[in-house]
This record gives structure tokens, sequence and C-alpha cells, in this order.
């Protein structure tokens, strides 16, 4: 069983550059305060820690897979 996250957009991305943009939207991650569940990976955590200034994370509730 994977470790499930919720990522969500606490702060828009504009204004800041394109790559953290694309980013954001790679997360599936679209408009401010949406989330997302995804697993706790290095390749996500990665993308999390490069836009942490605009992202709050917290443990899953009730995301089984």
């Amino acid at each position: 069983m994977a470790k499930m996250i919720k990522i969500t957009l606490t702060k828009s991305p504009i204004g800041y550059n394109k790559k953290q943009r694309a980013t954001a939207e790679a997360l599936g991650l679209r408009k401010m305060q949406s989330s997302v569940i995804q697993e706790d990976t290095p390749d996500i955590m990665g993308k999390v820690r490069s836009i942490a200034h605009l992202v709050t994370v917290e443990p899953a509730e009730g995301a089984d897979k």
C-alpha cells in the first residue's frame, strides 16, 4: 500500500516563472484552493518541493488504493 498525500494550491502561481506554473499544472493543480491526492513518491515530492511556497501538503485521509 502506497502512502498518499493531499496537495492543495494555496497561493497563485501568477507572477512566478513559467517552470513553477508548469509544475503546478503537472501536479493537477489548476485553480486556487484545488486539491489533488497523489502517491508519496520521490518524483512527486521533488515537484512539491520546487513549489513549496505555493502549496500545502498533508496526509490524505481515507485514500486507500
